[in-house]
């Protein structure tokens, strides 16, 4: 078997832009397997001198050539990069001189620059919402009044990072309510629900994998059995049926994609940043 082919996503920044769009194009090459790595804040030659070193030698020692996905807006940083001998894409290459032509302005390619445009209404809404996802998480609180989306699913089937992730991505109040094996026993929403009913989107997940993720939570318990998963999925989507809930499987679906359904579904207009 081939090694996995390494890549790193680059940037002057977070990393967060490189590693949201090269996950994007990653995902269309299924047959080949992916060692990613995000490298934030190279925002200097030596820096990134420091880099392009560490990705040749891993390139090196697996014996195939690196893919580097950049955000860096300084270009003389890309080409220190491209000095590791790998395949460089930066993102933004195939916008800017489009931008330029239809804009009649060249770009200046000034790091940091990006940070600078910062729209702090917007920045507070989604600490607000990171806020309130942390204190609503697995039931904790369940005062829903102010929730934009209230996740419903079995233990451990992606509520969490869903609700952190629309959160801290678009500054969407997002709460989550685990069902229990008492809310189970019935086909119908738990009481503290009820009220709700439009804020909710139920996640539902494989019961293979579900027995494998609770497997490494709790080993050899009741709780990671297969039996017992089968069983809780089944009872739980037969919720989802018998109250028309919208609802989504995150076996094989990624957290961007569960977020994007939940949105669109519900009516949930997104922050841009």
């Amino acid at each position: 078997m081939s090694s996995p082919r390494p890549v790193f996503y680059v940037s002057d920044g977070t990393g967060i832009t490189a590693e949201t769009i090269g996950h994007s194009l990653l995902t269309q090459f299924s047959g080949t397997q992916f060692s990613t790595n995000r490298i934030p804040f190279v925002d200097n030659e030596a820096r990134a001198r420091e880099v392009a070193g560490l990705i040749r030698a891993r390139g090196e020692a697996m014996g195939v050539r690196p893919i580097v996905i950049s955000s860096c807006v300084d270009t003389g940083l890309a080409l220190v990069l491209g000095e590791s001998g790998a395949l460089v894409l930066d993102v933004f290459a195939p916008f800017i001189e489009p931008l330029e032509r239809e804009l009649l302005e060249t770009r200046e390619s000034r790091v940091g620059r990006a940070h600078g445009m910062v729209d702090f209404e917007t920045y507070h809404r989604r600490i607000n919402a990171m806020n309130f996802a942390l204190t609503h998480d697995d039931g904790m609180a369940t005062n829903y009044d102010e929730a934009d989306v209230i996740l419903v699913a079995v233990s451990r089937a992606g509520k969490t990072p869903t609700c952190v992730y629309l959160a801290l991505h678009h500054g969407v109040r997002a709460a989550n309510y685990p069902l229990t094996e008492e809310d189970l026993e019935h086909d119908r929403l738990p009481p503290r629900l009820r009220a709700h009913r439009a804020k909710l989107f139920g996640l539902t997940i494989d019961p293979v994998r579900l027995a494998q993720i609770r497997q490494e939570r709790r080993p050899n318990s009741r709780y990671a059995k297969l039996e017992t998963c089968k069983h809780e999925v089944s009872a739980a989507e037969a919720l989802f049926r018998a109250e028309r809930m919208p609802s989504l499987s995150t076996t094989h679906t990624s957290i961007e994609e569960i977020s994007s359904k939940v949105l669109s579904t519900l009516g949930i207009e997104r922050v841009m940043y």
